[in-house]
């Protein structure tokens, strides 16, 4: 910020160097005395990574999250709670979860094999259907074709009908056309009994008095005093 408004506390004099007495304004003096740094989140040096520490990141996310999905699959993760808690696992509780993991493993085959029995059934059943589908869209096809032949005889009528109509709106047109120029020109009607109004001031007394006045004529700019109008209006006047 420019300090040239600011008023000067200490006027330019000539004065004696060796001992300087001067009265310095508070914001004249530095106001930035350290070095500001980028924080993390700034963007610069402070958010770089280097690609070893990135690379040791993604694979202890990636080893966690494998970890993690394992568990959820065999149901361990409340065992392995529970150990990490008390200590080292008992034989008891291996036994347990072995058992439970043949548990699951059983569930998931039957599950498979009825999800196969679904889909054979099912298979089954839109063979059958494609069949019975395939004898009613033959009689669909039959009631179609007979209904679009029904259809293209009442277009056929319509556009009969709707030709016929335009013919008759057209002639009508015609007619009224020709009666309204017979009505609108008044030689060719049957009563002739119009009479051409006079203007209000035709039998006026003073009619066109301003035909015999004269006429000023126009100013004209002649680059010739000899020939110019007033020359020959002054000449006429005061010399003739």
């Amino acid at each position: 910020m420019t300090t040239a408004a600011r008023p000067t506390f200490d006027t330019a004099r000539g004065k004696d160097s060796t001992a300087i007495t001067l009265q310095i304004s508070a914001r004249d003096l530095p106001g930035h005395t350290k070095i500001k740094y980028r924080q993390p989140g700034q963007g610069g040096n402070a958010d770089h990574i280097s690609d070893d520490v990135l690379r040791e990141q993604l694979l202890k996310a990636e080893k966690e999250s494998l970890q993690k999905t394992k568990m959820l699959l065999f149901g361990l993760v409340g065992d392995q709670e529970k150990t990490s808690k008390v200590g080292l696992i008992t034989d008891t509780e291996t036994d347990e979860i072995e058992k439970r993991n043949l548990q699951l493993e059983q569930e998931k085959q039957e599950y498979l094999k009825k999800l196969q029995n679904d889909f054979e059934s099912e298979s089954d059943n839109d063979a059958e259907s494609l069949n019975d589908d395939d004898s009613d869209d033959s009689d669909s096809e039959d009631e179609t074709a007979l209904l679009m032949q029904e259809l293209e005889k009442i277009k056929k009528s319509r556009e009969l009908e709707k030709k016929a109509k335009e013919l008759e709106e057209q002639e009508q047109e015609l007619e009224n056309m020709d009666s309204s120029v017979l009505q609108g020109n008044p030689l060719l009607a049957d009563d002739l009994d119009f009479v051409v109004k006079r203007r209000w001031d035709d039998d006026v007394v003073f009619k066109n008095q301003s035909r015999g006045m004269e006429i000023k004529p126009k100013k004209r700019f002649i680059n010739d005093m000899l020939r110019s109008d007033f020359h020959k209006k002054f000449m006429k006047r005061y010399i003739q």
